[in-house]
């Protein structure tokens, strides 16, 4: 039975913290909201990802290896980031090398297994957003925590969340962590 959501944390790797290759423009916000829900809802399912690298990726992704190197061979940039260690001793991590988190098996058969799938992290133009898609695609209700998302500019991050906009309300809903947590 579908009872639970399931807090989908995307990517909270240090690549995308402040000073970070790929900062991005509101991450201590989001890392603040996410560090709030995982505080007060100490009982939901939680899911961490983070995106690695494939070194045997076929097409784009090739060129996509070439180019960000050093990043990708970066063991730091690749770590997530230390406010999130005491809940990654207990909690699921699970590692892609594409953009949705559903190109996991097991991170997409927890979410199918979900009642919805709460998502927050990064980046919001790459990761969530396609995340998003494929949650649609797959029938998947979901919730768009727009104050737990952050994109690599305030810019990106806007546009991410007016596309999500046009998907509410029939296959998502958009809301922010505090109303999120309100919800009983």
């Amino acid at each position: 039975m579908k009872e639970k959501d399931i807090v989908l944390v995307i990517d909270m790797q240090n690549a995308y913290a402040p000073g970070g290759a790929w900062e991005c423009a509101n991450i201590q916000r989001a890392k603040e909201r996410i560090l709030e829900i995982l505080e007060k809802k100490k009982d939901a399912d939680v899911v961490f990802t983070r995106f690695l690298y494939n070194p045997e990726a076929s097409g784009v992704w090739q060129e996509y290896n070439r180019q960000y190197e050093k990043i990708n061979s970066d063991a730091y940039a690749n770590s997530m980031m230390p406010a999130f260690s005491k809940y990654l001793d207990k909690l699921p991590l699970y590692s892609k090398s594409q953009y949705s988190c559903l190109s996991n098996d097991a991170v997409r058969e927890k979410c199918r297994n979900s009642k919805r799938v709460i998502l927050c992290g990064v980046v919001a133009e790459c990761c969530v957003l396609s995340t998003l898609f494929a949650l649609v695609d797959e029938g998947i209700r979901a919730i768009y925590l727009e104050d737990a998302i952050s994109g690599l500019t305030k810019e990106t991050e806007r546009s991410a969340l007016e596309i999500a906009k046009t998907l509410s309300p029939l296959h998502i809903s958009i809301m922010t962590a505090a109303e999120y947590l309100q919800e009983e």
